[in-house]
């Protein structure tokens, strides 16, 4: 079957079960193309909450679908791809954060939306990196915090903030493979360029970047800036929607460790999904997200004060 093919059987299907796709900006080229709505988690919660569909297709990995389905237990959430699962959220084992949080009872919990509903079920608000400080920020400033699952995230945090949350050791796999020798020689090649990058990398890529932000606010500043040259170290897949804003920027992927090319890091997790498997669990309606209810009810808890934060 040809792409084009797909891609009417695709909206036929949409239309047909009244079903909403949602992207992730870390999907493949051609998913972003085809959802009805496409952002990062903050905004795919967003969208999630208000639906009116009967469907939700979501295209993104298992913990954005999990969500989507905490916030709309009532709609059935499928994920074209069960194995689309998450590096960060995999380095926060449930029973190992239950046994690190007994020894911490006096400490509020904030947890990055990164992470399975059972951790969720733990924490006392959930973030994204779009709203972060303002969530950390709704806190009195002598409230003890732990902050979970991402390191990376969190160290930026306490600096921002002035913030000493203790940190679960947690990172993103994708944002940890950026090379700093090779992005400073890269820079040296685009003197010009503004650097920027997403608060999961490491210390030292956002050390050097003149801007630090969520993947919507790196989209917004290059689209929303003067410079005509970019360094982006972040996840490949948005460069997709920052080209398609910006066709006449220079936008420069990020090099990593392991790869004698410029590209930018990639999440096997996102690229799991193809315009066949959508197509597929549009049809079939499988695989469907499932939660048991206990769960379902308590994760609902901090992701509504969450969404409840402007």
């Amino acid at each position: 079957m040809t792409k084009e093919s797909l891609i009417a059987e695709i909206k036929k299907l949409k239309k047909d079960k009244n079903a909403v796709i949602l992207a992730h900006y870390y999907q493949n080229e051609e998913i972003q193309s085809i959802a009805d709505y496409t952002g990062d988690s903050l905004g795919l919660s967003q969208q999630a909450a208000k639906t009116n569909a009967s469907i939700i297709v979501f295209c993104g990995v298992h913990f954005m679908a999990e969500t989507a389905k905490i916030i709309n237990p009532n709609i059935k959430v499928v994920l074209p791809d069960l194995d689309a699962g998450c590096s960060l959220e995999a380095s926060c084992p449930p029973i190992e954060f239950k046994t690190f949080l007994d020894k911490h009872t006096d400490y509020k919990v904030i947890t990055y939306i990164n992470c399975s509903a059972e951790i969720k079920t733990m924490s006392d608000i959930v973030c994204t990196s779009s709203n972060a400080i303002k969530v950390i920020n709704s806190f009195p400033k002598n409230q003890k915090i732990i902050f979970a699952p991402d390191k990376n995230l969190g160290k930026y945090l306490n600096e921002q903030t002035g913030r000493k949350m203790i940190l679960w050791d947690g990172a993103c796999i994708v944002h940890e493979a950026f090379s700093i020798e090779k992005l400073l020689s890269l820079h040296k090649k685009y003197p010009k360029a503004r650097i920027i990058a997403h608060p999961e990398s490491e210390s030292h890529i956002l050390e050097v970047a003149s801007f630090v932000g969520s993947t919507t606010q790196l989209i917004d500043y290059v689209t929303n800036n003067s410079y005509l040259e970019f360094i982006v170290a972040t996840e490949a897949g948005v460069l997709y929607k920052m080209r398609e804003l910006n066709p006449n920027t220079r936008l420069i992927p990020a090099p990593i460790y392991d790869n004698n090319s410029f590209s930018c890091s990639e999440c096997s997790f996102m690229k799991v999904n193809t315009l066949e498997k959508l197509r597929n669990c549009l049809r079939d309606e499988l695989p469907e997200i499932m939660i048991d209810s206990n769960i379902l009810e308590k994760a609902a808890e901090p992701i509504f004060k969450m969404l409840k934060i402007k």
